[in-house]
């Protein structure tokens, strides 16, 4: 049994995380969230009613648990208040059960427009940001000129600090994109009303995970993206900005390494990318237009098509391998269920040469020939099993092969959108 677990993506993203940091939170006491802003959507069904949540850990969802935004996330103030709106529209009361580190960045509304217009000035090269703001946020988080939450406590001084920063703004989007001036005391002043309804919520996070650890609470860690969309571990610079592997779960709340117990990776039967970028497994034509359809794979909170294609086990050996991964979690088995035959991508092979490590190079993933091993499909359902006794035995023998090959043990897989749509294989390595 862990005490502190860490639930990551294994590809690009989008792998179910919601739905499984949702069904674990029953066995932990706070959700706390290390990375990302709300430009990546954690859906989530509970009987009828159904979530998306961007920001907001996917614990604050369960009345009893605590949820927490750690430093290492972007904030857009106004973005968190109406999702906490929404949420407390559909029944679920937040109150003092969520805490936003005082350290965490804001995104403000010159950071919008930056990315608008730097996504625009690249032309092909597009990255495909969803024009939140994200990117230019953790640019001056690293360039030393952003403005944090704790900011917002002293009003006077956040308007002098703005100001000179909308003003420089100014100066490199005029010079950059030919982008119109913002005025810097409207928007001040605007973002400082905007932000009144944050303030109740901020807590110095580092200090309350810490504290609860102490005292035998468990928390359970939750990221926004998968591992190949890592700053520096991803598919660079197909990626997001800030790290989204099992490390920035320390950076990105204040709690030392040695506290996390075990790490656990989400991972589609398939695989799945958003946005450019190269994807040596991708499924081009009708067996990827299939697979879309039949797993609903569009964006939750853009709306985009995913591209859709087969398991990949360099990638997720080499997420095994930068995260430490402790056990994996499999989800949307079922969407398999009617396939006679399944390829998964077990070698690249680049130049002649074949090799089992996931490269740096973007231009080498993109030219890189895969090779497949296929595996019999089981062409019987598996949709809301909840026992392994009802998985068939060649959908049992995919799980033992992608586990084998992958060098992780599958602990659980998923079945189906609702909490209680999934199969525990070993329970002991998360849960108690």
């Amino acid at each position: 049994m862990s005490t502190n677990v860490v639930v990551v993506g294994v590809q690009w993203g989008d792998e179910g995380k919601g739905k499984v940091v949702d069904v674990l939170a029953e066995h932990f006491d706070v959700v706390a969230r290390y990375q990302g802003g709300a430009n990546a959507g954690h859906t989530v069904l509970v009987g009828t009613k159904k979530y998306v949540l961007q920001l907001l850990p996917t614990g604050i969802i369960r009345p009893d648990k605590t949820a927490a935004i750690g430093n290492g996330v972007v904030l857009d103030p106004e973005a968190l208040q109406k999702e906490i709106g929404k949420l407390e529209a559909a029944g679920s009361n937040v109150g003092h059960r969520l805490k936003v580190s005082d350290r965490a960045h804001l995104i403000l509304p010159y950071h919008r427009a930056h990315e608008v217009a730097a996504e625009s000035a690249r032309g092909v090269g597009k990255i495909g940001t969803t024009a939140k703001g994200i990117g230019p946020a953790y640019e001056d988080k690293a360039g030393r000129r952003g403005l944090r939450i704790c900011d917002l406590r002293d009003p006077a001084l956040f308007r002098e600090k703005c100001n000179a920063i909308v003003a420089e703004k100014n100066r490199i989007d005029a010079a950059l994109y030919g982008a119109p001036p913002q005025n810097a005391e409207e928007l001040t002043n605007q973002f400082l009303k905007a932000s009144e309804g944050v303030l109740p919520y901020i807590a110095d996070v580092s200090v309350y995970l810490n504290t609860d650890m102490d005292r035998g609470k468990r928390v359970l860690f939750e990221g926004a993206q998968g591992t190949l969309l890592d700053l520096d571990h991803g598919t660079y610079p197909f990626v997001t900005s800030s790290n989204s592997t099992a490390g920035g779960a320390c950076t990105g709340t204040g709690v030392g390494p040695t506290r996390i117990n075990a790490v656990v990776g989400v991972s589609k039967a398939y695989a799945t990318r958003v946005g450019g970028g190269p994807f040596p497994t991708e499924a081009l034509g009708p067996e990827g237009e299939k697979i879309r359809e039949r797993g609903s794979e569009y964006g939750a909170v853009t709306g985009r098509p995913r591209r859709c294609g087969w398991f990949d086990v360099p990638v997720a050996r080499y997420s095994a391998r930068i995260n430490h991964l402790t056990a994996l979690i499999i989800t949307k088995l079922d969407i398999l269920d009617p396939l006679p035959e399944i390829p998964v991508g077990v070698e690249y092979e680049f130049k002649g040469k074949r090799f089992k490590d996931f490269p740096p190079e973007i231009e080498s993933l993109e030219q890189m020939k895969v090779h497949y091993r296929t595996i019999p499909g089981w062409q019987k359902h598996t949709y809301g099993s909840q026992e392994v006794s009802q998985l068939p035995e060649r959908a049992q023998d995919y799980l033992k092969f992608l586990a084998d090959e992958v060098g992780v043990k599958v602990a659980m897989v998923s079945t189906g959108p609702q909490r209680d749509q999934c199969v525990w294989l070993d329970k002991s390595v998360i849960c108690p």
